[in-house]
This record gives C-alpha cells, structure tokens and sequence, in this order.
C-alpha cells in the first residue's frame, strides 16, 4: 500500500510542477504580471495541501528550478531566492495542515508568512552578504507584501477552494478503487 501512496504522490507531484511551469509562462506576457498575480505559487499552494510535506517541498525546489532552466524565469541569481521561498511554502503549510492539522486558512496564511520571511532573509543573504550591496527591507517588503497583494488575496481566495474540490475529487476517486 505504501508503494501505491508514494506512487500517487509523485504523480501528483509531477502534475502540480507541468502547471507550475505553464501558469507564469501565461502570465509572463504582461508586463509585470509575474510578480503582481504570483503564478507560480499557486501549484505549489496546492500542493502543500494535497502531498505530504516531503513530496510539497520537492514541488516547491523543482518548479523554480525548472522555469529559470526552460524560461529564464525567475531570472538568475534570485531563482535562488524562490526555491528556498517556495520550498518554505510547501513544507510549512503541509507540515500545518496535514501533521499538525491545522485548518486550512491557519495553514495557508502561516505558511505565506514564514516563506515571505524566508525570501527577506534570502534577500539580505544574497545581497548583503554574498553581492556587497546594499540590503532594502522596504524595497523587499515592498515587493513582497504590496506589489504581490493582488496576487496574495487572489492566493487567500481561491486556494482554499480548490484545494476542497480537488480533495473532494480524490476522495471520490480513492473510493471508487
């Protein structure tokens, strides 16, 4: 049984990286919609809630890791950035929601959080430390927390409903085998 699970997973896995590597490259056409609407961490979102947190982070490490390889998107050196930010997102939000059994907008909003804190300190790594310039918090914050927002409400609206329908469909799905 276990094989089947873990078989199950990483098709799931696979499933949420092919629509993290095709939603931004919808986006990506309009001017700044990548980093306004936050395409890219949709699947990851998603993921964290239906995979359980080892397969979540992998979703998360890979999808970046594969766009900047196909895209040059997110650009180079703060692909860097992102895979530690969406790794965050999909192994605290499945640690929430699926050990710790948290609800799911505690889960969701507690893991936005620690990524967005995640992607601050990559940022000060990064440039502080690594590059030798000089770090912004306002500029960061500003990026992550206003220039997103419509990305991060559309996140709170809708991730909690699809991630209902699809648990309800797997769930109807599981129960027809």
């Amino acid at each position: 049984m276990k094989r089947v699970s873990n078989l199950q997973q990483m098709i799931r896995a696979s499933l949420l990286i092919a629509l993290g590597l095709i939603l931004p490259y919808l986006f990506h056409g309009i001017k700044d919609a990548g980093s306004i609407f936050l395409p890219i961490h949709i699947p990851i979102l998603i993921g964290a809630f239906v995979l359980e947190p080892y397969y979540a982070l992998c979703v998360g490490v890979l999808t970046p890791l594969l766009s900047h390889i196909f895209t040059g998107m997110p650009p180079f050196p703060f692909v860097y950035i992102m895979i530690f930010e969406l790794a965050s997102y999909g192994l605290f939000i499945s640690m929430f929601y699926n050990k710790f059994k948290m609800g799911i907008y505690p889960s969701l909003i507690s893991g936005m959080i620690l990524g967005r804190l995640v992607n601050i300190l990559g940022n000060f790594v990064l440039l502080h430390i690594i590059m030798s310039k000089p770090f912004k918090l306002g500029l960061v914050v500003s990026g992550l927390f206003f220039k997103g927002l419509p990305g991060i409400l559309m996140q709170i609206i809708l991730i909690p409903i699809i991630v209902y329908a699809v648990q309800k469909s797997l769930k109807s799905n599981t129960a027809n085998y």
